[in-house]
């Protein structure tokens, strides 16, 4: 096996389930640095079998994340030349809200639409952290046409099992993302977040609690989810 700061990858392995590490209340990271060092070596030793088993080499050049709030699921999907992969699917263990967009800071939702990562937080209160651009400039567009202020932001996934308005997955999956996303850039990663898999069943942008322009942004979060076609659903 390939050699990881001087040990195998079994021997990493081992030395994992032998030793945990240390609660994340315990920690502080401190830097993304510190972070790759403390969790960087296990992360890929994790992620490698499913990358395989895709036939997607690691790292790949992007990923793509769609998470669905009614599933409680946040897919991973990546490619490196050509079209995307499925990879694996994370639970997501608490997303607060119902279906809808988020539209104002308070209201508990977890925003709807298409996002990008803008940065890595290594210091997070649930752990680990990934900050997304909400609001974007859709969101920004339709509430000046509403006139709406104080959207809210600090919209994140992050690690734990809490959540106000951001997307909850767990500790290690946090891990496993937040090196990910590191390794290939900020850039290279996005975030497409939907009431429900459209996959399943079409969004229904007409619903009465929506907004008028939630057909718009349903049709758009569709096209995108299309992209992405499950052979299990």
């Amino acid at each position: 096996m390939r050699l990881l700061n001087g040990f195998s990858a079994s021997a990493l392995l081992l030395a994992a389930l032998v030793n945990p590490a240390p609660a994340a209340a315990d920690l502080y990271h401190g830097s993304i640095d510190n972070v790759l060092a403390a969790y960087g070596p296990l992360a890929e030793i994790r992620m490698r079998p499913h990358f395989m088993r895709a036939e997607v080499s690691y790292p790949p050049k992007e990923i793509v994340l769609l998470a669905t709030k009614e599933e409680k699921e946040l897919e991973l999907w990546a490619r490196n030349e050509g079209d995307f992969r499925f990879i694996r699917s994370y639970p997501i263990r608490k997303a607060s809200g119902g279906p809808g967009p988020k539209l104002r800071e308070g209201d508990k939702q977890v925003p709807e639409g298409i996002y990008r990562i803008t940065h890595l937080n290594p210091n997070s209160q649930f752990h680990l952290s990934m900050g997304l651009n909400y609001p974007n400039s859709f969101d920004l567009v339709r509430a000046r046409k509403e006139g709406r202020t104080n959207l809210g932001g600090s919209i994140f996934i992050h690690g734990k099992a809490e959540s106000t308005g951001c997307l909850a997955i767990g500790d290690i999956a946090i891990e496993e993302l937040f090196v990910l996303v590191n390794t290939i850039g900020t850039e290279q990663a996005s975030v497409i977040i939907a009431p429900h898999d459209p996959r399943r069943r079409p969004l229904d942008g007409f619903a009465s609690h929506l907004p008028l322009w939630a057909v718009e942004l349903y049709a758009d979060i569709s096209r995108e989810f299309a992209r992405f076609p499950r052979s299990d659903i």
